[in-house]
């Protein structure tokens, strides 16, 4: 089961493959919104992820593209948390959800 770790709460957890860093949030109780619902129609989901693991991911859709331009705080390293499936070569998989996002301010608890 991949792990994937949450900034800047420090909060690694483990999930089943095929879900989605937004899902992996949700069912962890981590602040990150999804005011879509994972539907790709907003940005509120907006994850920066750690340099080491970009280039692992596939490559965003020009869907995901157009939704990242109206991201707050866009990053090199800016994605959409409902578009980054986990899968076992994402195990240890970094990620930091920006102290604001389009819609609401995420509290931030160092740990």
């Amino acid at each position: 089961m991949p792990r994937i770790t949450f900034k800047p709460m420090n909060q690694t957890v483990e999930v089943e493959e095929g879900v989605t860093v937004l899902e992996a949030a949700h069912e962890n109780d981590i602040a990150l919104e999804g005011a879509c619902e994972g539907s790709l129609a907003c940005s509120t989901c907006h994850v920066i992820v750690d340099r080491a693991w970009h280039n692992k991911l596939e490559e965003a859709t020009d869907e995901e593209e157009d939704m990242l331009d109206q991201a707050f705080g866009l990053t090199a390293t800016s994605r959409l948390g409902c578009q980054i499936t986990l899968t076992a070569a994402l195990d240890g998989l970094v990620v930091t959800i920006p102290e604001y996002s389009k819609n609401i301010r995420v509290d931030k608890k160092e740990g």
